[in-house]
């Protein structure tokens, strides 16, 4: 079996556009499609909450009965699949030679429903406990056709989640302060940011008289130092982009003073439209699928 590469703890590693950025952009004119089936933004939510990442070969594919398919969409059909296992590309759990799992997928533009026999598959999943062989994908359909450029970018993300220093998932966010300096048009926000794993990570926006505001993002104790704008692109980007909430949440606002207050505001939104749109082309996984 093949398995994921030696990691490379770099800090211009973490700090790196991802590869499908790139491409996306040159194929649609944004960041927000990607020339495959998943964005960047999409492999880097699968990979998040996935044990195993594995290439396998579709043996047999049976449908799963609607009334036995509890949560199915309309135009879909769950399939009950097994598949011969060509290499794990990450993960600590052993698998065998052949895995079953049950996948979610969308009838084609004909309305026919798709045929996977003899199709390699990249999967994303958690091992079933107690029952070997057996795995759950991570969504209803983190099933994506196989090639090359969709494994190697999956390998960057995942080298990219583990690198140390790398920004944590973002879960919301915090508190926010804002704080007038003493020259007129002189201020500083700082918005602390919940993460899946309680580790810091805070934005600061910074505005002098005469000047545009600059703001940046720290995934360290150290906010004002280690403060910069993420590369588009990046990990710490997509992090931002995808998960903070559209606007700042009022009990987070810390300030008293109403212009304090309205300036946090102007500050978070001012962020938001630094980073754009999240460029998912999917739904995120949810922990409670």
């Amino acid at each position: 079996m093949k398995f994921l590469a030696p990691f490379i703890a770099t800090a211009m590693l973490a700090a790196a556009p991802l590869p499908g950025a790139a491409a996306a952009a040159q194929n649609s004119g944004s960041v927000a499609a990607a020339p495959t089936q998943a964005s960047d933004a999409d492999l880097i939510d699968l990979a998040d909450y996935s044990d195993l990442v594995l290439r396998a070969k579709v043996r047999r594919q049976s449908e799963v009965p609607p009334e036995r398919a509890p949560g199915l969409k309309p135009g879909h059909a769950r399939f009950y699949i097994e598949a011969d296992t060509i290499g794990l590309i990450s993960g600590t759990s052993s698998v065998g030679e052949r895995v079953r799992y049950l996948v979610d997928l969308p009838y084609d533009a004909r309305g026919r429903k798709p045929k996977l026999k003899k199709e390699e598959v990249l999967l994303f999943a958690r091992p079933v406990p107690r029952r070997p062989g057996e795995i759950q994908l991570v969504a209803p359909d983190a099933q994506l056709l196989w090639n090359d450029a969709l494994e190697q970018r999956t390998r960057a993300i995942l080298t990219q989640l583990v690198v140390p220093g790398a920004a944590p998932r973002i879960v919301g966010v915090g508190d926010a302060l804002s704080v007038a300096g003493t020259l007129a048009g002189e201020s500083e926000t700082q918005i602390f940011l919940e993460t899946v794993d309680d580790s810091p990570a805070a934005i600061s926006v910074v505005r002098r008289p005469g000047m545009a505001p600059v703001w940046g993002v720290s995934f360290s104790e150290i906010v004002d130092q280690a403060a910069s704008v993420p590369a588009e692109g990046s990990l710490a980007y997509y992090r931002l982009a995808c998960a903070l909430p559209r606007s700042l949440p009022s009990e987070a606002n810390l300030a008293r003073e109403p212009a304090d207050r309205a300036r946090a505001s102007d500050d978070y939104r001012f962020v938001l439209s630094q980073l754009g749109p999240c460029p998912r082309l999917r739904e995120a996984p949810t922990l409670s699928y």
